[in-house]
């Protein structure tokens, strides 16, 4: 890495504290707001960087100089692929757990200058089309990075989204990486920063987060990104308060300005007044014990306070979030969205690929249950190696929602399903394995996929491989109105029923989130979607059935009691979320939130529910002592 110019030695934190108060008394309090990346308040003087944009002044190239010009490219794989190493190797110093977390990422950032569709479009742009080695990369990389976010579902969830984002982001990320090195562009130093300091940037790249050493910092603030990204999931590996997307910072900040950052409110105050200096180092102290009030719950039973006990696992989306699901206090996960192995490749992973996956999840969840959603495609969902090998078309479906998606293509398509479940039931000879199938509307579909999984294991004793004496359980989302409504059938055939309420709020509604126009539509607490999921979880529990529900509703500790009161009592949502659903099940009895569900059932208006939702929780909290969680709005 390059650096900057050295600067002088700043001076104590204290003196450097006293000036930056004189100067805040001659300005205003100024708040800026932002996106709440990673909870905490940090208070300190603002330190900002810069990164000189890399310019392509070269565009086509002769003939005679594509040998140099991919010569120059291989160099600056090479050097790329060195800085990543680096990179690694510098985790060192990190806590263990942050180590856990953005290894992978660079790990990932490696495998894509190795031989990587990125690197052979690059060199055949190069060679058949005369562009320069920078032109190349930046083409290639906004061409793949533009067909990932086109695989993503119009009615797809927040996480589903975020994946997406996050994989094109990847790509974007390398494609920056070598085009600096083409242009012997310095990369951003943070050797100047004292101790103490809050960082602000214009924009952070994952690279950058990985180089920040959380022991010196106070706090992380940049103008551009967002909560999804893997700049985000970094920092809060980092455990460091941080904000993203505060617009108009850089500019208004001053050598010397001191400034506030509630990274759990995305709210930074720059030049704070006495009395704001004073809250923000109570709410520091108040944050400390948050914490540890959080680590000693890890170690507590999910249960009521009459004793019932509550399953609390985590979904994954991809396996470098297996860290944060491990510091949540999950037991175990109850929804791996597999796709993320088909996606960004050419070729479909074969049995021995994917049964490698799977089992290096399965072993680090150490015997906890691990439930796994086979292939859930859709065709708005560009696969590139679905296309590639004939398994899907290349045009998607006029209404792709309502088209060729979930299990409807897996069994049209048994070979990609057969292979599939051959790795999953390898795996779940290591440790404790579920299997989900996405999209049912039917009991044949369930017949159908059932009678394929016997026949794959009965494949697999005949070759000899290792499998669990009794087959895993094979269960079924429910995420539709007509699989809500024929749950009692259902559950005759199926083994267990997971509730995505993502899915079912956006069919029972007919409201696609991404459409502005109609996304206040979407309302996971409208009369309807709340009388699905009371439908297929009584038809769960008649059946003695086990019942989850993993859509995002799950992950809200406001909606718990409600949940809790429809008979539910295991909660798949993401690990963040499990600390705070935690402390909501361990705050209520069981008897308290039956009642308060049937008064919700009675209502025939959502706002009315939300009403009811914020003022059951607020009196639970006044007679806990706990700070009451508010109802999302549909907006949100």
């Amino acid at each position: 890495m390059n650096k900057t110019e050295p600067s002088p030695p700043p001076p104590p934190q204290h003196k450097r504290m006293a000036r930056a108060a004189r100067l805040a008394a001659e300005r205003p309090e100024m708040v800026f707001t932002g996106i709440a990346i990673s909870a905490g308040v940090a208070i300190g003087p603002m330190f900002g960087t810069t990164e000189a944009p890399a310019e392509i002044t070269r565009l086509r190239i002769q003939a005679a100089d594509i040998a140099g010009e991919t010569a120059r490219l291989d160099a600056a794989i090479v050097q790329s692929r060195k800085q990543l190493n680096k990179l690694k190797a510098r985790l060192a110093v990190l806590p263990e757990e942050s180590q856990a977390e953005i290894a992978p990422l660079l790990d990932g950032y490696i495998q894509m200058i190795g031989p990587s569709r990125l690197v052979r479009g690059a060199r055949r742009r190069v060679a058949e089309m005369l562009r320069s080695a920078e032109n190349a990369v930046v083409e290639e990389t906004e061409e793949i990075a533009l067909a990932i976010q086109g695989q993503g579902a119009a009615d797809a969830g927040t996480e589903e989204r975020a994946s997406v984002r996050r994989r094109a982001d990847e790509v974007r990320e390398i494609g920056r990486r070598l085009v600096r090195n083409l242009t012997h562009v310095p990369f951003r130093s943070f050797a100047g920063l004292p101790e103490g300091a809050v960082l602000v940037a214009e924009a952070l790249r994952p690279a950058d987060a990985a180089l920040l050493d959380p022991s010196r910092l106070a706090g992380v603030v940049a103008e551009e990104g967002g909560a999804d990204g893997h700049t985000a999931v970094m920092l809060r590996a980092l455990g460091m308060p941080a904000v993203l997307g505060a617009t108009g910072l850089v500019q208004a900040i001053r050598p010397g300005d001191v400034a506030v950052v509630d990274g759990g409110a995305g709210k930074v105050v720059l030049n704070p007044s006495p009395a704001t200096l004073a809250a923000a180092r109570r709410a520091v102290t108040a944050f400390a014990r948050e914490r540890q009030r959080f680590a000693r719950l890890r170690r507590l039973p999910a249960e009521t306070l009459d004793g019932e006990a509550v399953e609390l696992q985590a979904n994954l989306e991809i396996p470098v979030e297996l860290p944060l699901i491990a510091q949540s206090g999950a037991v175990g996960i109850g929804l791996f969205r597999s796709e993320f192995m088909f996606m960004n490749r050419e070729s479909v992973p074969d049995e021995d690929a994917q049964f490698d996956t799977y089992r290096g999840v399965v072993d680090a969840m150490g015997g906890d249950p691990v439930t796994i959603r086979v292939l859930d495609w859709g065709g708005e969902k560009d696969i590139e190696a679905l296309t590639n090998e004939g398994i899907v078309p290349e045009i998607a479906d006029v209404n792709p929602a309502l088209g060729i998606r979930g299990i409807r293509l897996l069994l049209r398509q048994p070979e990609l399903f057969e292979t599939q479940l051959a790795a999953i039931l390898r795996a779940a000879a290591f440790g404790s394995v579920r299997v989900m199938l996405p999209m049912v509307t039917n009991v044949a579909e369930v017949r159908a996929a059932r009678e394929i999984y016997e026949r794959v294991a009965r494949r697999l004793r005949r070759r000899g491989e290792r499998m669990p004496e009794k087959l895993p359980p094979l269960g079924i989302m429910i995420e539709t109105p007509g699989a809500a409504l024929a749950a009692d059938a259902l559950a005759l055939e199926a083994d267990f029923f997971a509730i995505g309420t993502n899915d079912l709020t956006a069919y029972t509604l007919a409201v696609d989130r991404g459409d502005a126009d109609v996304a206040g539509l979407y309302d996971p607490l409208h009369p309807a979607v709340l009388r699905l999921v009371q439908f297929a979880t009584e038809a769960a529990l008649r059946m003695r059935m086990p019942v989850s529900v993993c859509g995002e509703i799950a992950g809200n500790p406001a909606l718990t009691p409600l949940l809790l009161g429809l008979g539910l009592r295991s909660f798949s949502v993401n690990a963040s979320a499990v600390p705070r659903v935690k402390l909501a099940v361990r705050a209520v009895e069981i008897d308290d939130c039956a009642r308060f569900a049937r008064r919700v059932m009675e209502q025939q208006d959502a706002e009315k529910i939300r009403e009811l939702v914020a003022e059951f929780g607020k009196d639970r909290a006044g007679s806990r002592g706990l700070s009451p969680a508010a109802p999302r709005s549909p907006s949100t």
